[in-house]
């Protein structure tokens, strides 16, 4: 027998545990096999404890349980899901959703591109076993072009779509925002779909709970991705994992540490580093490479990064990761170590030393990505969720909370850090969870001196349904004019955090999908005006009606330099950049060290605000605050005529 046929039996005998030949080799008579066991076809890939996680995708996924019936079972021309892809700096990186493959079919997925009417194929990819995903990394991506693309499996299955050339020529960049895509309504979302395709726009974000499956992450992000699917198709998406996609009802991830239970108030991960993992690269490996990608406790990895799109400039931040869980760390003041109903608390008291948010290592990434404005116009920060406690009723119209530590208002301390930061880049700050859509402006030091936030709402509204309902039921300070809802104004979160609510999306009757307030988010970016409008789109409308038909309080439409909401006590002389149309401009109060604003001017002529009486030191660069520098400057009047000319040339600035 041939050293060929010998191989092709023992691939034969094997064939039981799913074991594919790699290599085979004749070593003095001798072959040797290396043989790679399929992790789907462990009976446990996730170990004994969990000997049922992602069931529906592994093991012997293809049989029926009982008078169930294998639920990711497709024809085999339809095994290729969908894809996701965004492209940066260069790099265009691409992951493609299989349904999970029989133990005899290939393992391998083709990308090709498409120039005229021909098909190229331009690269392979292994797919991952568990979560059935394979990915594409293309250096050397011209983004000034539409480039069709396909995913190809075995003769017949593929996925088409197309790379969207960066849309830098645009002046109003369009991004749609959604989370919260509820198991319990399962099916299409067409109107969402049809909706979106009339708004078209230029970038994607799910901020969290793709998928409620909890325990089977593979069915729920296939199912989430069947039926978005023709709007992702052709053009950029981010998806951060929340939550639900990790299988907890809520999580602080507290650097990676061992969960000791799925609810998970001590801080940490409850499901092995493994599963996890395999939700991430599902999730978040399409996304530019991680700014810092050292993995956390148990090797689990990071993905907070930064991509760009049309001249905005989006960090993409883990708000859960490093956060500190509050049991066994704060007094439990209700029913749950994270709810707060004791009207007596000492907010203070919950804000303790070294509990930490989003860590120092986004704080980090944070202050270096606010000073880099290559090819950027404006920013913007995206997360999980709010910055704030902007509820009153969860779960039920009957159940009132002073305060929920899930949000990103606790640790007070962490909040903010982590508000001052964005607001040096006047950007305003995009998230869900919440179930809930709100528009507040945050207040950091003083009433609305920090940036503007919009919590979306969730794509199906089932699942713990909230309110924003104060006591006693009126208006606030200072509240929005003109407004058609009442309940506008200056307010305290039950965890002392100052905020203005300006529009907020209250569900009228749960039982009623018309009624529970489901919906998605459009935020519009005018790069000329350097205006920023949120708008709120319920579930059902048809949004080719126009704005009439947005929840009521949207849209709302806000100036790029209002995300800096401190009042100026003073001016620096003007800045004159004769050889340039703009330029990035950072100001350093000199007393304390604070780096006020890392910002790219409007023009060629900006006046910098100043908020004490310094003095500062000014800093100045074409992209980045590194030609130029001015120290010892004083505030001046507003109408003082000191003019400081600032020429960039080979690298240099001069006055």
């Amino acid at each position: 027998m041939s050293p060929t046929q010998q191989a092709t039996r023992m691939k034969c005998l094997l064939g039981t545990w799913n074991c594919r030949i790699a290599t085979a080799l004749v070593q003095f008579g001798t072959i040797v096999l290396l043989c790679h066991v399929g992790l789907a076809a462990e009976k446990q890939p996730f170990g004994p404890r969990f000997p049922r996680l992602d069931s529906h995708a592994t093991g012997q996924w293809w049989q029926p349980r009982g008078k169930m019936k294998a639920r990711l079972l497709v024809p085999r021309d339809q095994v290729v899901a969908f894809a996701v892809y965004t492209h940066h700096r260069g790099v265009l990186k691409l992951t493609a959703q299989l349904f999970p493959l029989m133990p005899e079919e290939p393992r391998t997925v083709r990308l090709e591109f498409r120039k005229g009417e021909q098909w190229t194929e331009v690269a392979r990819a292994r797919v991952h076993e568990l979560g059935w995903s394979a990915h594409f990394r293309i250096e050397n991506w011209d983004n000034t072009r539409n480039v069709p693309y396909r995913v190809r499996f075995g003769p017949r299955a593929s996925f088409e779509g197309l790379v969207r050339r960066d849309p830098s020529h645009k002046d109003v960049i369009v991004v749609g925002t959604l989370s919260c895509n509820s198991r319990r309504t399962p099916g299409p979302r067409a109107q969402i779909v049809a909706n979106l395709k009339h708004q078209d726009p230029d970038l994607l974000f799910f901020a969290g709970d793709q998928s409620y499956h909890h325990t089977q992450h593979t069915f729920g992000w296939i199912e989430w991705g069947m039926q978005f699917r023709d709007i992702l198709r052709d053009r950029p998406v981010i998806t951060i994992p929340d939550d639900h996609d990790v299988g907890q009802g809520n999580i602080w991830g507290e650097n990676g540490k061992q969960a000791a239970t799925a609810a998970g108030s001590g801080g940490g991960y409850f499901y092995p580093a493994r599963y996890v993992n395999m939700v991430q690269r599902c999730q978040t490996w399409h996304l530019p490479d991680a700014f810092d990608p050292t993995p956390i406790l148990r090797n689990i990895g990071v993905y907070y990064t930064n991509l760009r799109v049309g001249g905005i400039d989006f960090a993409i931040l883990e708000d859960r990761k490093f956060k500190s869980g509050p049991r066994g760390k704060i007094p439990k003041l209700g029913p749950r170590p994270d709810h707060i109903n004791d009207p007596k608390y000492d907010r203070a008291a919950i804000d303790l030393q070294g509990l930490k948010l989003l860590g120092q290592r986004q704080l980090t990434f944070l202050d270096n990505w606010s000073q880099d404005w290559t090819d950027t116009r404006m920013k913007c920060v995206l997360s999980q969720t709010a910055f704030c406690g902007a509820v009153h009723l969860h779960g039920s119209p009957k159940n009132r909370l002073l305060a929920d530590l899930d949000c990103n208002g606790w640790p007070q301390a962490g909040r903010k850090a982590a508000l001052e930061a964005i607001r040096r880049a006047w950007a305003p700050h995009i998230c869900g969870d919440q179930h809930l859509a709100v528009v507040v402006k945050h207040g950091i030091s003083r009433p609305s001196d920090g940036p503007y936030s919009f919590t979306t709402p969730a794509i199906v509204n089932t699942i713990y349904g909230r309110w924003w309902q104060p006591q006693p039921q009126r208006a606030g300070i200072n509240p929005l004019p003109d407004s058609p809802l009442p309940w506008t104004g200056e307010f305290l979160d039950g965890l002392g955090n100052q905020i203005r609510m300006l529009a907020y999306a209250n569900p009228t009757d749960r039982t009623d999908e018309l009624k529970r307030a489901d919906g998605y988010g459009i935020v519009r970016f005018n790069k000329t005006k350097r205006t920023v409008t949120f708008e709120c789109w319920p579930r059902f409308v048809d949004a080719r009606k126009g704005d009439t038909v947005q929840f009521p309080g949207w849209p709302l439409t806000f100036s790029m330099h209002e995300n800096d909401g401190r009042k100026p006590t003073g001016w620096l002389p003007e800045l004159h950049f004769p050889t340039t149309k703009s330029a990035v401009v950072q100001v350093i109060d000199e007393k304390t060290g604070e780096t006020l604003y890392t910002v790219r001017t409007a023009s060629n002529r900006f006046r910098p605000p100043v908020y004490s009486p310094g003095p500062f030191t000014l800093n100045a660069g074409p992209d980045r605050p590194t030609v130029y520098r001015a120290r010892s400057l004083a505030p001046v009047a507003r109408d003082d005529k000191t003019t400081i000319s600032v020429k960039f040339r080979d690298g240099l600035g001069g006055r």
